[in-house]
C-alpha cells in the first residue's frame, strides 16, 4: 500500500513511520513533534514539512479506504500558505519603532479620509433632500393655485383644519381634545434650532413681515408656509456655501499639485 499510494521521493518509509510514531505519542502537537524529531538520522524538516506530509498521507488513505460514492470532507493543509503567514508575522514583529509610528500615522490619516468621505456623502444626500423638498413644495403651491377654490361650509370652532407638512418646517397638528388658541399653531416646533430661528426672524424683518401677526385662519396658514419656505431657503443657502467652500478647497489643491508637478526635477540633459 505504501509503495502504491504513499511513496514520495523526498520521504523514505522509515522517516514516514518515525513521523507517525511521534504523531501518535504527542497527539499531533507538531511543535513538540518537531522538537523531538530525529534530525540527525533524517533530513532536517520544518514544522510545515511535517504537517504537510502527515495530512497528505491521511487524505490519501481516507480516499483509498472510503466506500465508493462517499463524500469525504478531508482537511487540506496548505504548507505554502502557512509559510507565507509566518513570514508576514515575522516581518510584522521585526518592524522598527519608526515603521510602527509611520503605520499608525497612515492608519489615522486613512480614518480621517474615510470620515471626510462619509461627511461629504451625508452633505450630498442632505442637499439632494433639500432640492427635492423645494421642487415638491413649488409643485404643490402651483397645483393649489390652479385648483378651483370652492366655498366649503364653515367648520365648527372645535374642529382644527389639518396643517400641511411643509418642506422647511413641520408644524404640529393639534388634534388633541380641548380648546386651544389658534396662535399656538404659529409656534415654531422644538426641532428648529436657535440659529435657524434667529436667521428666520432676520429674514422676516428684512421682508417687513410682523413676527407676531394676527392669528386669523388664513394668516396662520400663509405665515407658516412663508416661514417654512424661508427656512428651506436658509438651508439651501447653507448647503450652497458648503459646496462652494469645498469646491474652492479642491481647486486650490489641484492648483498646488499642478504647480508641484510643473516644477519637478527636469529630465533634460546638459
Amino acid at each position: 500500500e505504501y509503495q502504491m499510494y504513499l511513496h514520495d521521493d523526498a520521504w523514505t518509509k522509515a522517516e514516514t513511520d518515525h513521523l507517525f510514531d511521534l504523531s501518535r505519542r504527542f497527539d499531533l502537537r507538531f511543535v513538540v513533534i518537531h522538537d523531538r524529531y530525529d534530525h540527525q538520522q533524517f533530513k532536517k524538516r520544518s514544522v510545515e514539512d511535517l504537517k504537510e506530509r502527515y495530512y497528505h498521507i491521511c487524505a490519501k488513505l481516507a480516499n483509498i479506504r472510503a466506500a465508493p460514492g462517499t463524500d469525504l470532507k478531508i482537511p487540506v493543509f496548505d504548507a505554502g500558505h502557512e509559510r507565507r503567514r509566518k513570514e508576514q508575522l515575522e516581518r510584522l514583529y521585526n518592524r522598527t519603532p519608526e515603521q510602527v509610528a509611520e503605520e499608525e500615522y497612515l492608519i489615522q490619516e486613512l480614518r480621517k479620509i474615510e470620515a471626510r468621505k462619509k461627511e461629504r456623502e451625508k452633505r450630498t444626500q442632505d442637499l439632494q433632500k433639500l432640492i427635492t423638498a423645494a421642487d415638491t413644495t413649488t409643485e404643490q403651491r402651483r397645483a393649489e393655485r390652479k385648483a378651483p377654490k370652492k366655498k366649503l361650509p364653515q367648520k365648527k370652532e372645535t374642529e382644527k383644519p389639518a396643517v400641511p407638512e411643509t418642506a422647511g418646517i413641520k408644524f404640529p397638528d393639534f388634534k388633541s381634545a380641548g380648546v386651544t388658541l389658534r396662535s399656538q399653531r404659529m409656534k415654531l416646533p422644538s426641532s428648529v434650532g436657535q440659529k435657524k430661528i434667529k436667521a428666520l426672524e432676520q429674514m422676516l424683518m428684512e421682508l417687513g413681515v410682523d413676527l407676531n401677526p394676527m392669528p386669523t385662519e388664513e394668516i396662520v396658514q400663509m405665515f407658516n408656509e412663508l416661514r417654512s419656505d424661508l427656512v428651506l431657503l436658509y438651508e439651501l443657502k447653507q448647503a450652497f456655501a458648503n459646496c462652494e467652500y469645498e469646491l474652492q478647497m479642491l481647486r486650490h489643491r489641484y492648483e498646488a499639485l499642478a504647480k508641484a508637478g510643473s516644477t519637478g526635477p527636469s529630465t533634460d540633459g546638459g
